[in-house]
């Protein structure tokens, strides 16, 4: 079960926006990421729970920012529940998305999941729902992947693939470059791995 730490940063100016405390693990239905989230000075800025079925489709998930809450799931598309602060005032979204997005490393892992591509299928496009910070307000994005490289490494555990993907947003062109390994992501524009203290679990 990989438990760690990532630093989160805005990718165009650096500005450190906190770190994701996490810990994640495959189950018999499929992949669950569980996260805390703080800010620069340490305190408590919200938390994560995603869970997918075996086929990389979010059943659940939760989060919390800014005392806002969202709750979804695919289902007809994507589906969710957005609650105010105060919880007086709730808002159901639906929308016909594949998945949801986030700032969060677990998006980029269950999206890659979901799309599972392979060196003889690269590419593909996908449509997701966006949760935007701060205040998780639901944005519908076309994204394209492609899988530019998987690489085995060797480690003190055995081989560590290392999957490379180039992610386009369709609307502005903007190209970042993730590496994910397994359930880890390795690296991403704002994202760092600071701390891992299991390697990876392997989805294949």
């Amino acid at each position: 079960m990989p438990r760690g730490r990532y630093s989160l940063h805005d990718p165009h100016d650096h500005t450190p926006l906190g770190e994701e405390h996490f810990q994640c693990a495959p189950g018999p239905s499929g992949w669950r990421y569980v996260a805390q989230r703080t800010t620069p000075s340490g305190d408590h800025a919200g938390s994560i729970d995603l869970a997918l079925d075996e086929l990389g489709r979010p059943i659940r998930v939760e989060l919390n920012a800014s005392s806002w809450q969202v709750r979804g799931a695919a289902i007809d598309g994507v589906t969710w529940v957005r609650t105010d602060p105060t919880g007086t005032h709730a808002t159901e979204g639906n929308a016909p998305a594949h998945a949801f997005t986030g700032t969060s490393p677990a998006f980029l892992i269950a999206t890659a999941r979901l799309l599972g591509l392979t060196p003889a299928s690269p590419s593909t496009r996908v449509r997701l729902v966006a949760l935007t910070d701060p205040v998780l307000a639901p944005r519908t994005v076309d994204q394209s992947w492609t899988l530019l490289n998987s690489e085995a490494h060797a480690t003190d555990n055995g081989p560590l693939t290392v999957d490379e993907y180039q992610v386009t947003a369709l609307d502005t062109g903007e190209q970042q470059t993730v590496h994910i390994s397994g359930d880890v992501v390795l690296a991403a524009p704002g994202i760092e791995l600071e701390d891992l203290e299991n390697p990876p679990s392997a989805f294949r």
